[in-house]
């Protein structure tokens, strides 16, 4: 399983441009059950992945983060809003907040997330 997940980010590379044409596309005309489809398979792949056994997600790319992600995460830290994006987000080539490095800041060594209650 190890050499899978350190083989991910190479695969990804070779197949960007690739796997962009398909979200371009698919973000144009997507497929009536889209919702219903992802929800099946999420629900499919955590009845066998124990995130906090693997924690790759975190590890190698980030969420974004909403507006209201923003706030609540800045309140916690007791920061104002524009000091919580300085210090650990950017903004993508789609204007979204990202982490501006990965593995993710908040995540801990046990691979459970110290803000996801958040």
């Amino acid at each position: 399983m190890d050499d899978i997940l350190k083989q991910l980010p190479e695969k990804a590379k070779v197949n960007h441009k690739e796997h962009k044409r398909f979200f371009t596309k698919l973000k144009k005309r997507p497929p009536k059950q889209l919702d219903g489809l992802m929800q099946e398979l999420h629900e499919q792949e955590f009845s066998r992945t124990d995130c906090l056994e693997c924690a790759n997600c975190c590890k190698t790319t980030g969420p974004l983060f909403t507006d209201r992600d923003i706030e609540r995460l800045a309140k916690l830290f007791k920061m104002k809003q524009q000091q919580f994006i300085e210090s650990y987000l950017r903004l993508d080539e789609e204007n979204d907040y990202v982490l501006q490095s990965v593995p993710c800041p908040f995540l801990g060594t046990d691979n459970y997330c110290s803000v996801y209650d958040h």
